[in-house]
């Protein structure tokens, strides 16, 4: 048995392989890709220290920068793939070779670029990206970002004004807004619902809206999206001028109103402002029911109306007697929600007074409120019927948008009525127009105005301004387009208001 394992280990040592000696070519392949490897770690320190290291940073001109317009090729007029010059504030297409921004690059030296999608800082025709922290001044600008603790120091007293790239101070949240053409009537009523705070505070943070589900292929959502980019740039404290150009969101109002509100014509702001809330509402999927929406939350109020069909006039008096037993001119009641409320100014005298007293009518606030009080009834004409119609308001939302209806159309022209309205800035009692009964379902009725729109000027043409009420100063601020100037409000009440805003006092201060 011996012999035989030694003949198994010999086999055993024949069928083993032999060991194969590592070549000189294998070795400097293998010394050749440690190298490149390191080569390789060294391309890339070098071009990271040329991204934070760029030599051109120093071109970059604050001034000529503005964010406000469409981001669209200024050669190409393209969507896709937009880069804003730092150096001449134009924008080009793409950053390759052949592309717009390489060409504009090359041809005028300019070489500081920032993607406006990605917000990335790119040096060209080099094409390399730029990490400097000193740049994040021009992306805030772009693209504002507020937090919730933010948010809440806006209307604190101790908020320092901010300061421009040209040293002018500014309030966040008062700059003018460019007129472009006839815009100045959309202009106010942005104004005025920025300084609605529930609005103001919703549009700031852009997740409260971010994922709000929408059916697919429904674009009318980036009206939503550009008004509250706009209002985060109107509050931006790190602007780098005291003004803002509406332009995107006037882009998106002459698109989903079909043209209905233009930039090159003048409009009615009620009718804007209508509108306006209800593709708000719309858009954030709100419905009838008063939480369902930021706007609803704090512009729907509740009303009873209770109307009354008058008999044809031509009718004796027994025909007249016999036709109100019926049914058909029995008091009818409906429930009603509104969004503001329509007051009506009593009409301009023809002719004036012995004492000249009549040339500039008056009227008190109180007086046309008195509408809404359940007793007072107004007459409403059709073409074939006549109605008599009182108001009774049963809920009061935080904030009563008043319309004063200075307009009437008759078959020829536009008539402005220039009767100016009395109105206290603090304490408006709304709680004297409503009846026992709604008065205990309200614990504040007290409200104090926060915006007042005011037409200047003929019917058809004419400017509008609005005053707003700075809360962190506690300053009235008059605005009209481009100009914000302090003024005093005992001068507000002496304009032609046309549109109010009044915001709930919910304190029991006087």
């Amino acid at each position: 048995m011996a012999p035989a394992k030694e003949s198994d280990s010999k086999s055993d040592v024949q069928s083993a392989p032999p060991i194969k000696k590592p070549k000189l070519e294998d070795v400097l392949d293998e010394e050749e890709e440690g190298n490149s490897g390191q080569q390789v770690q060294r391309r890339k320190q070098t071009v990271s220290d040329r991204s934070k290291q760029c030599p051109y940073l120093d071109t970059i001109n604050r001034h000529l920068l503005d964010f406000d317009f469409e981001k669209l090729c200024s050669v190409s007029l393209t969507r896709i793939n937009v880069y804003a010059c730092l150096v001449c504030g134009k924008y080009f297409q793409g950053r390759g070779t052949n592309t717009h921004a390489y060409t504009h690059s090359v041809a005028e030296s300019h070489h500081v670029f920032l993607n406006l999608s990605t917000l990335k800082f790119y040096c060209l025709p080099d094409n390399y990206e730029i990490i400097d922290s000193s740049l994040d001044d021009i992306k805030y600008v772009l693209d504002p970002v507020f937090t919730v603790r933010d948010i809440r120091s806006l209307d604190r007293e101790d908020v320092k004004q901010s300061r421009t790239v040209d040293g002018t101070f500014y309030h966040p949240g008062v700059v003018g807004l460019n007129n472009i053409k006839a815009n100045d009537y959309c202009n106010v009523i942005l104004q005025a619902l920025s300084h609605v705070k529930p609005i103001r505070d919703f549009f700031l943070m852009e997740k409260n809206y971010a994922n709000i589900k929408r059916p697919p292929g429904d674009t009318a959502f980036t009206l939503v999206q550009r008004f509250g980019e706009l209002l985060r740039k109107l509050w931006n404290p790190r602007n780098f001028k005291a003004h803002v150009s509406p332009h995107e969101m006037l882009q998106a109002v002459v698109l989903w109103s079909s043209k209905q509100f233009q930039i090159t014509k003048q409009g009615d702001p009620i009718e804007f402002l209508s509108w306006f809330l209800h593709s708000l509402h719309k858009q954030l999927r709100g419905n009838k029911q008063p939480d369902s929406s930021v706007i609803n939350r704090s512009f729907l109020g509740e009303m009873k109306i209770y109307t009354r069909k008058l008999p044809p006039t031509e009718l004796d008096d027994v025909q007249k007697q016999l036709l109100l037993a019926t049914d058909e001119y029995q008091e009818k009641v409906e429930t009603s929600t509104f969004l503001y409320l329509t007051c009506d100014l009593p009409a301009t005298p023809l002719f004036i007074d012995e004492l000249r007293e009549n040339i500039i009518p008056q009227v008190n606030l109180y007086q046309l409120l008195a509408k809404f009080n359940s007793i007072s009834e107004k007459e409403y004409k059709t073409y074939k019927d006549n109605f008599l119609k009182r108001f009774e308001i049963t809920r009061l939302p935080k904030y009563v948008i008043l319309y004063i209806k200075r307009f009437t159309k008759n078959t020829f022209f536009l008539e402005k009525n220039p009767t100016i309205v009395n109105f206290p800035v603090k304490n408006v009692d709304f709680g004297d127009i409503l009846t026992e009964d709604n008065k205990k379902t309200h614990r504040y009725t007290k409200y104090n105005l926060v915006a007042n729109i005011v037409h200047d000027g003929e019917p058809n043409s004419g400017t509008y301004r609005c005053h707003i009420l700075q809360k962190s100063t506690n300053q009235w601020y008059e605005m009209q387009d481009l100009h914000v100037t302090n003024i005093l409000p005992q001068m507000i009440t002496l304009t032609e208001a046309y549109i109010q805003i009044y915001e709930l006092q919910e304190s029991d201060e006087t």
